[in-house]
């Protein structure tokens, strides 16, 4: 189920709603092949452990928010995103940084400031923010991510029911000038810190859709607690999970997790956007990939569509449900 329900046992990092990571997506903006769309979605309306609506606040305000780029190859980032999200009487507001170098892998509050005091949506209407060549926004939106969620937890035996088709999510949404992005080949993941504690640590973490809750099996707390870089350590944990959800042989098992880490997004921005070769759209049918991974073939998709709710233009996710 996409990365909505990362903690134990299908519940939030911490027990916080607001610091899980959902989705991430990127893909070149539609007429103009100079920039690129950059979207994180977090924190989910509905929780399923505990059962029922999580809290209206959309950020929480002890968090950084992070869009996370290696623009060398090495699963290290270089470059990263990152947002903090401050509370302006009952409403909330974001800043924006830039963060480059060492300082992009590292942890706490780093950068360059590219905007500040944008103003966080809660209704239908978006509120975006421009910046020079950057648009921003962040708030609730409809959640494009569409999955049977409970077919696939029960045996895969389908309902045709989207679980997403009317829950909501917060959306960071970024339109970024390609110039910034470091390189043509990239990878990118979502990152969420939390301050709470006193010092900041890593709560969440992600990029392919579903692996976390499906995959990591015993080690899932420190899966998400860690970065790309380190993924070899958890390929004995997806193979251990691939042998019982396809039937794989060992070496088979083995070989498929190897193809599914380090967890990142891969892209180029010159080229078409298509999970999961390049980037991903708001629309590819992420489900049926990862299905047809973790089955080895027996079962390739849901038979669910994107949602059509969506927009054509920025910040493209659908307005919120029940605004």
């Amino acid at each position: 189920m996409s990365h909505h329900f990362s903690g134990p046992n299908l519940g939030f990092p911490d027990g916080d709603a607001q610091l899980n990571f959902t989705d991430l997506f990127v893909f070149p903006k539609a007429g103009d092949n100079s920039k690129s769309i950059l979207i994180m979605n977090t924190h989910p309306s509905i929780g399923v452990n505990p059962k029922g609506p999580t809290t209206t606040v959309p950020f929480s305000t002890s968090a950084l928010y992070e869009i996370m780029i290696d623009t060398d190859g090495d699963a290290i980032a270089n470059i990263a995103y990152s947002v903090r999200f401050a509370a302006k009487g009952d409403a909330q507001t974001a800043t924006l940084r830039r963060v480059e170098g060492k300082q992009a892998a590292g942890l706490g509050e780093n950068g360059q400031v590219i905007l500040e005091g944008a103003p966080v949506s809660t209704g239908h209407d978006a509120k975006v923010t421009q910046a020079g060549d950057y648009r921003f926004f962040a708030g609730w939106r409809s959640d494009p991510f569409f999955f049977d969620a409970l077919g696939a937890l029960n045996g895969f035996k389908f309902t045709g029911m989207d679980f997403f088709g009317d829950k909501n999510v917060c959306s960071i949404v970024l339109e970024v000038p390609n110039g910034q992005l470091g390189s043509q080949r990239l990878g990118l993941w979502g990152r969420i810190q939390n301050s709470a504690s006193g010092s900041w640590v890593q709560v969440d973490r992600g990029a392919r859709p579903s692996q976390a809750p499906f995959l990591a099996g015993d080690s899932l707390g420190t899966y998400i607690a860690s970065a790309p870089a380190g993924d070899a350590q958890f390929i004995p944990f997806f193979a251990h999970s691939l042998e019982h959800t396809g039937g794989f042989t060992p070496e088979q098992a083995k070989q498929v997790a190897i193809t599914l880490l380090p967890d990142m997004l891969p892209y180029e921005p010159a080229r078409q956007a298509v999970f999961p070769n390049n980037g991903r759209k708001l629309t590819d049918d992420a489900v049926a990939h990862f299905l047809s991974v973790i089955t080895n073939g027996k079962v390739t998709g849901d038979e669910l569509k994107a949602h059509p709710d969506l927009l054509a233009e920025f910040p493209y996710a659908g307005p919120p449900h029940n605004a």
